[in-house]
């Protein structure tokens, strides 16, 4: 007895051990998914030029500016070559140019005032419903994608609703339209109104931003932003507080040294961003303002040349009001856009973008930009749109023959 009562204790205990283990083992094991097998291996993208409305390459300055170091100080001196300007609030908003968007719509606006806006593509569109959710009255001139605002459309609208703030987009990227904007900020003054524009452009204008992933060639994530004096006043003789503590220009301009103030802290700012459009300034700088505007105007028109002798036509009809830096293309009736589209990436790695809104399908658009913005790059992507172009006509051609 005292054998087999010693022997179902040790078994007793045995048992008792190994499920203790087991519990162990189990504890020990984790209850977490396992990851997925595509975070197991290294990251490999292949070469594509960006060939549409946005982004565009980075040149490799660039991107190796964006590997540098991790620092947790900010410079405000190199924003303001860019837009041309000694405005005090020129800053760089943390995000992409909707932030950009955003921020500009909830400080020059409180609720019950009046703005008016220019929609002849998607971005009036997109401000009047920023500006309608920041409690604003959006009052609209509209005109056709493809077509511009004159003196007397901006005129007439000012007068008619008497806004404070009137938004036009310099270059409206969606239509391939160029906004002409001068004595647009002398008339807006007039009428004891501000002038913010969707753009990098010219002198008269009050509030204007841009994204880094475009002419500057820079990765998104930082976007230039800058408020005349007349803009900073609105803001700081603001009746309420600005609804958004993120993007408001009071503690952005503080944030970014341009106060008196000692710094305070805001947000962490996107580091490796800003020094992507840094260096993508600096290449500016090198470049001149002046020659890269040269350059953008003799790309843009070898590309004119080249897809007209394809037999394709412009979309814009007024070569003045055309959009230097993206260009729409007409697709011709029977042809699908996507088939195209797909055809230059597939084969030619080369992109080009569709239309937007009611152009949906109706327009390819061309984006020449920045880094991209070389006359063999133009070539490159009217041998792929031909190639595209042909190859989907051909098919087309041998379907009816059969």
């Amino acid at each position: 007895m005292f054998v087999r009562k010693g022997l179902r204790s040790c078994l007793l205990v045995n048992r008792i051990s190994g499920s203790v283990l087991m519990l162990q083992q189990k504890a020990n094991m984790s209850t977490i998914s396992p990851p997925p097998a595509s975070l197991l291996k290294s990251m490999s993208f292949p070469q594509k030029l960006l060939m549409g409305p946005g982004p565009s390459n980075a040149p490799p300055r660039v991107l190796n500016a964006s590997a540098l170091p991790l620092l947790g100080h900010l410079h405000t001196e190199f924003i303001q070559y860019l837009f041309q300007t000694k405005n005090e609030w020129t800053v760089c908003v943390s995000g992409t140019g909707h932030a950009a968007m955003e921020a500009a719509a909830c400080n020059l606006l409180e609720p019950g005032e009046t703005v008016l806006v220019g929609c002849n593509g998607l971005w009036g569109t997109r401000f009047s419903d920023m500006a309608e959710r920041n409690g604003a009255v959006v009052q609209k001139i509209s005109k056709p994608m493809g077509q511009v605002f004159s003196l007397s459309d901006i005129e007439e609208g000012l007068k008619q609703h008497k806004p404070v703030l009137l938004f036009l987009t310099h270059g409206e990227s969606s239509g391939s339209t160029l906004q002409p904007l001068e004595s647009v900020g002398k008339l807006c003054h007039k009428y004891n109104c501000l002038l913010l524009v969707d753009s990098v452009a010219a002198c008269e204008i009050d509030a204007l931003y841009t994204g880094a992933q475009k002419v500057l060639s820079a990765p998104p994530g930082a976007s230039p932003l800058s408020f005349s004096q007349r803009a900073k006043e609105k803001v700081i003789n603001r009746k309420t507080k600005v609804r958004s503590y993120y993007f408001d220009m009071n503690e952005l301009a503080n944030y970014w040294g341009c106060d008196q103030g000692p710094r305070r802290y805001h947000h962490t700012g996107p580091i490796t961003s800003i020094y992507g459009i840094r260096e993508g300034l600096a290449r500016l700088v090198e470049e001149g303002l002046e020659s890269s505007w040269k350059n953008h105007k003799k790309c843009v028109e070898l590309l004119y040349e080249g897809v007209q002798n394809l037999g394709l036509e412009l979309f814009v009809q007024d070569p003045a009001v055309r959009l230097p830096c993206v260009t729409a293309v007409k697709v011709p009736p029977g042809v699908n856009w996507k088939d195209v589209s797909d055809y230059c990436m597939k084969n030619y790695r080369v992109e080009i973008s569709g239309g937007l809104g009611d152009q949906a399908g109706k327009i390819w658009r061309i984006g020449i930009m920045g880094y991209n913005a070389q006359p063999d790059n133009v070539r490159m992507v009217l041998r792929a749109l031909e190639a595209g172009y042909k190859s989907t006509t051909y098919h087309k051609y041998l379907i009816k023959i059969e």
